[in-house]
């Protein structure tokens, strides 16, 4: 959805066509099978119904994405507003949200009756955006930003390094400002320290703008950290995320970015230079040259992934990656377009406090 209005808005698909391709999908949306107003993870494209092959999974993030999607389109196209922003309000993040742990379930198998083992633990991934939402909604308390982990405790010897930082306190809740450290530049982490996790959240979240201590100075770290460990690694090219790989799909990662860390074998896909556009415009276009030297560049643009170790080229095209290409393009040349959209609605207005109070322990 937020790819068919960067469309409209780089004058490919005139603002009818984008109307009516957006009214087709709010349309099938609201005949979908839900659960607490939120949506299952596999349907029929055939005809909408649910396809449970494998599984009757409600997924915490995609739902997020999902919201976001509707957020935006309610605000760039007036005459949709009342449908996209219905569907938002009946999605109930509460019913995935733990109150003693004070953060979202991973999701809910329906089938099975069981939430996810795992809760959404750490701030800086890619759900970042299905909490912002929850608590801009109402469904969860804004309490809830605060019990994320920015590192994982001090004591817990698992993580790929030993944190340093303090604790403070904010809106009466204790938080360990916790960083790692490399080549002397201190960053929070992400989970795997993939460039989606770190800067997807930023196509709709102003964090850039309004997280100048917190968020948006650690989207620029990874951003600079990621193209300083793949110029390390001996790479041609830098950009590692998840993406399309000749045998399935793979994570891949600036792997010392990450609590844990995914795996570096000199894949690189597109989209994370797209999303690191707004945070290092000249080593991304730069960056963009080059990986059009691997013959990655086609019909429908770039192809999801190449090793810039091997040369092997994935000819695939991935609609998640596309999507984010085009949007990342879409704020880079229309000064932060999308994310004016969702910020202009009530639920991406009200946790704004969030993104400004706070300060991470990297300056």
């Amino acid at each position: 959805m937020m790819s068919t209005i960067a469309a409209e808005e780089a004058g490919h698909i005139s603002r009818k066509q984008a109307v009516d391709k957006i009214q087709t999908t709010l349309h099938s949306l609201e005949d979908m099978k839900k659960w607490n107003g939120l949506f299952y993870n596999w349907y029929n494209t055939s005809d909408g119904s649910l396809f449970t092959d494998w599984g009757e999974f409600i997924s915490t993030v995609d739902n997020g994405w999902l919201s976001a999607g509707l957020i935006v389109v309610g605000q760039a196209y007036p005459e949709l507003y009342d449908q996209s922003n219905r569907l938002v309000e009946n999605m109930d993040y509460s019913k995935l949200y733990t109150p003693e742990v004070g953060q979202m379930r991973g999701g809910y198998d329906v089938a099975k009756g069981e939430y996810t083992a795992h809760h959404y633990g750490a701030l800086y991934t890619e759900p970042r955006v299905a909490s912002y939402i929850a608590i801009g909604k109402g469904d969860v308390p804004k309490e809830h930003w605060w019990k994320m982990e920015r590192t994982m405790p001090e004591s817990w010897d698992w993580q790929q390094q030993t944190p340093e930082g303090y604790t403070t306190t904010y809106d009466g809740v204790e938080v360990f400002e916790g960083h790692y450290s490399y080549n002397g530049t201190k960053y929070v982490p992400s989970w795997g320290g993939s460039m989606f996790e770190a800067l997807m959240p930023s196509l709709v979240l102003k964090e850039k703008e309004l997280g100048q201590d917190a968020l948006g100075l650690n989207n620029k770290r990874h951003a600079k950290l990621q193209i300083e460990y793949a110029k390390e690694q001996g790479y041609d090219a830098w950009g590692m995320s998840p993406a399309a790989t000749p045998e399935d799909y793979s994570e891949f990662a600036a792997t010392p970015l990450g609590m844990e860390g995914y795996k570096s074998d000199g894949t690189v896909t597109p989209h994370a230079t797209f999303l690191a556009l707004e945070y290092a415009p000249w080593e991304a276009l730069k960056n963009l040259k080059q990986l059009k030297r691997f013959e990655t560049f086609s019909k429908y643009g770039f192809y999801d992934s190449v090793n810039v170790e091997t040369g092997e080229v994935t000819k695939a095209y991935l609609a998640l990656d596309q999507g984010m290409s085009m949007v990342a393009l879409s704020n880079f040349m229309n000064e932060g377009v999308i994310r004016d959209y969702f910020h202009q609605s009530e639920i991406g207005k009200a946790p704004e406090e969030l993104l400004i109070k706070e300060e991470f322990s990297i300056q």
